[in-house]
């Protein structure tokens, strides 16, 4: 075995933590963890641990503390944990740190002090504080998500005319990560991209609530809102839609003052705006436009056949539409209790045009909006929308065997194209590549155009590189069928085995045995975890394969083997001279610096032993 050997570490992601609470301040040696919370002096903002909607991550934000579905602020809104066992720390150098027991992320960076201390504001700022000097470190206010409070600062760079941390939307109402739509500032404008396009543009200045100062060549400025003494935000949503909201205590729910899809009064009277559509506006059901329908709005088709003498019973009734949000003013409104009190007080009162109901805040149909129509309108809709006519009802008895057979019939069909869709999705299913075809030179030779920076200390590159997916069968064609032959070994999750490509590169295979305990969150962890790690002291992490339930990891070969092979071997240990053996020291201590001290995912290596350092010819 001759020339220079690096030794490389296998890694499996273990981590450590400890939890505590704390009341609106966090403190060294005194972490929150899951479900606890710190609140602001003030009582305004609430900072803790969330799981949005039916899903099973984890993240740390900050929140109103009258309504907790209201998210302003997400710490590790791209690296969410899988599971309940957190805690919001402040680590050994100073930095504000979530952890659970297999990762680390470190939230503020650039920290110079290891003496801090963090608090949460009554302005939903969060900050990280020098303990000698009470300087400000670190603070969320410039670290925004999809969310601007009062009081934040936009930045500003004289080159670009716009701010360096602008406004992301979440990607979807329950997933948090950055998506397409961001908010700029551009000579005073405010403009939505949509990745690099420009989305919107606020030349209507439906948002004049900036105001901003110049002090030599530096911009600065700040958010001003119409009224600070109320609980308001302007938040860029997953629609790509900036809406300025106030919070209603009386009625528990968020009223949008602006929108920049959706302004009041933009479309006209009985219309509709929709935030999903190219064209938001449109008339209500039974309405036709008025000369121009975005500006005037609609008129009724048909009249009421509304009357007021005794013994007259009303033939008018309701359209039912979910997911409407009403306007905060500008209207009567009486409060009746009871539902069908309610429904039946507008269906006897002419200047009665719709009802309400109000649904709990967490229903997903939000309010229930009841649109009134004369029946000759609603007789032409849906029954289900329909609730109001006997000529309706009627109708619908009469016709209740054919739409039996139509729905059976339907279904039937739809049952019979299901399958055939099922079976021709499964034959043209998209396979991995082939393993065999894939060239190992040039994969590493890009994965190293990163390492000379990221290999720096105090360089921290988001890793954009995905994994590379392989089909089973290429797996198993170079591994000869993962015969005995090519058994490289086995640990406590499963078999390794060598592989050899086309153009004679080798390869490692973990496939990951059905006895093991790992399952597939481990697994994901793991390969997540790795493919980040990109070291040269870290093994190399090529790709995967999923196919036939099958959890195959595939990494760059080690010719050398593990470092126990030798240094046990009685005979082989002979070829490990001391400049040998100081060079495989060397770089055991480098990948355990980048785990320690440079990733930004800090990683503590708990099975650190000479089966697990491998050895590469240098």
């Amino acid at each position: 075995m001759k020339g220079n050997r690096l030794a490389s570490l296998l890694v499996f992601p273990f981590l450590v933590f400890q939890a505590i609470n704390g009341a609106d301040t966090i403190e060294q040696g005194q972490p929150i963890t899951y479900p606890n919370t710190i609140i602001s002096a003030g009582g305004r903002f609430e900072l803790g641990f969330f799981s949005p909607g039916n899903t099973s991550k984890y993240y740390v934000g900050i929140w109103h503390k009258v309504s907790n579905q209201s998210i302003v602020w997400v710490a590790n809104r791209e690296y969410p944990f899988p599971g309940q066992s957190l805690n919001l720390s402040i680590n050994d150098d100073g930095k504000l740190a979530i952890s659970d027991d297999k990762m680390v992320y470190e939230v503020s960076d650039g920290i110079t002090s290891r003496n801090t201390h963090a608090q949460l504001l009554d302005s939903g700022n969060l900050v990280l504080l020098d303990r000698s000097s009470l300087q400000v470190l670190w603070e969320s206010f410039k670290d925004k998500t999809n969310t601007i409070l009062p009081g934040m600062t936009p930045q500003y760079d004289a080159r670009l005319s716009g701010p360096n941390g602008s406004l992301v939307s979440w990607r979807t109402s329950e997933d948090p990560a950055p998506d397409s739509f961001s908010l700029e500032l551009k000579d005073e404008i405010l403009i939505i991209k949509k990745g690099f396009k420009t989305y919107w543009t606020d030349t209507q200045h439906l948002f004049r609530s900036l105001e901003r100062f110049r002090s030599d060549r530096n911009y600065s400025g700040y958010w001003k809102f119409p009224n600070t003494s109320e609980v308001t935000q302007i938040v860029l949503d997953e629609l790509g839609q900036l809406k300025l909201q106030n919070w209603s205590e009386d009625e528990q729910r968020w009223h949008t003052l602006e929108s920049s899809k959706c302004p009041y009064h933009q479309c006209g009277v009985f219309s509709i705006c929709s935030v999903t559509t190219e064209t938001p506006c449109s008339c209500l059901e039974g309405f036709d436009p008025i000369t121009n329908g975005k500006s005037e709005g609609c008129m009724r088709k048909t009249g009421f056949h509304c009357s007021t003498e005794e013994g007259q019973v009303p033939t008018d009734g309701f359209l039912s539409m979910s997911f409407v949000e009403y306007p905060s003013g500008g209207y009567e409104l009486n409060l009746i209790s009871n539902a069908a009190a309610c429904r039946s007080e507008c269906l006897n009162n002419c200047s009665c045009i719709a009802y309400l109901k109000q649904l709990p805040l967490d229903d997903e149909n939000g309010n229930n909006f009841y649109l009134k129509l004369a029946a000759s309108e609603l007789i032409t809709k849906d029954a289900s929308s329909a609730n109001g006519t006997a000529k309706d009802q009627n109708k619908k008895r009469n016709n209740g065997q054919l739409w039996i057979i139509v729905i059976l019939t339907l279904s039937l069909s739809m049952l019979v194209l299901g399958f055939g869709i099922y079976f021709i999705r499964k034959r043209l299913q998209p396979r991995g590549e082939d393993l065999l075809k894939f060239d190992l030179a040039v994969s590493l030779q890009y994965d190293d155009t990163d390492l000379n920076d990221t290999n720096e200390p105090g360089i921290h590159r988001k890793n954009k590189s995905k994994l590379q997916l392989f089909s089973f069968a290429s797996v198993s064609s170079a591994t000869d069928n993962f015969s005995v032959a090519n058994k490289l070994g086995e640990g406590g999750f499963g078999p390794v085995y060598k592989g050899v490509l086309l153009k004679g590169d080798e390869i490692a295979v973990k496939r990951l045995s059905r006895r093991s305990g790992q399952g597939w969150e481990e697994l994901k962890n793991e390969a997540l975890v790795i493919a980040k790690l990109q070291h040269k002291n870290l093994v190399r992490l090529l790709g995967c394969c999923l196919e036939r339930d099958e959890k195959i990891l595939i990494y760059k070969y080690m010719p050398n083997k593990s470092l126990d092979f030798f240094l046990f071997d009685s005979i082989k240990r002979r070829v490990l001279d001391w400049e040998t053996r100081v060079q495989i020291i060397e770089g055991i201590v480098q990948g355990i610096l980048y785990l320690h001290q440079y990733s930004r995912l800090r990683i503590i290596h708990r099975d650190l032993k000479a089966s697990n350092i491998l050895l590469d010819i240098g």
